[in-house]
């Protein structure tokens, strides 16, 4: 594979992994999706894999977030396996904001937190295959740290 067909591998991969970061953060499920192949998996710890498009609408329509919410993903590593497959590894932090005030009870009788918080540390590993020209997800396994 020459330089040129590598980056443009590593761009398209790079350009689905953020832009299902921001699709799940904004509560858009059609577009999460979208980036999935028909018969793409996603598996979480703890959980049956979740296979499919129809699943795969389930399960993001019932995450779409109550609150302001960030995947940040990051040390991203892009292995090309040709010009229409690659495997990556990101690194993902999930944080959430809060809506108390410091010093406020939550509904739980928690200290209301206000800002930013980190809820999750964890690593996805992607394999991906390009369809039709478009770079879709055909397997996501998250492991979670904390």
């Amino acid at each position: 594979m020459n330089e040129s067909t590598h980056a443009s591998v590593v761009a398209g991969v790079r350009a689905v992994i953020a832009t299902h970061a921001q699709a799940q953060d904004a509560g858009r499920t059609d577009d999460v999706v979208a980036l999935y192949a028909p018969d793409g998996v996603l598996e979480l710890p703890g959980a049956a894999p979740v296979e499919g498009h129809d699943a795969l609408r389930v399960a993001f329509a019932g995450w779409k977030p109550a609150r302001p919410q960030l995947h940040l993903t990051g040390n991203i590593v892009v292995t090309a396996r040709g010009e229409d497959e690659a495997t990556a590894v990101s690194d993902v932090t999930y944080f959430h904001r809060g809506d108390g005030e410091p010093g406020e009870s939550g509904e739980s009788g928690e200290p209301g937190v206000s800002g930013w918080t980190v809820q999750i540390v964890g690593r996805y590993e992607d394999t991906l295959r390009r369809y039709d020209g478009a770079w879709r997800l055909t397997r996501r396994a998250s492991a979670f740290q904390a």
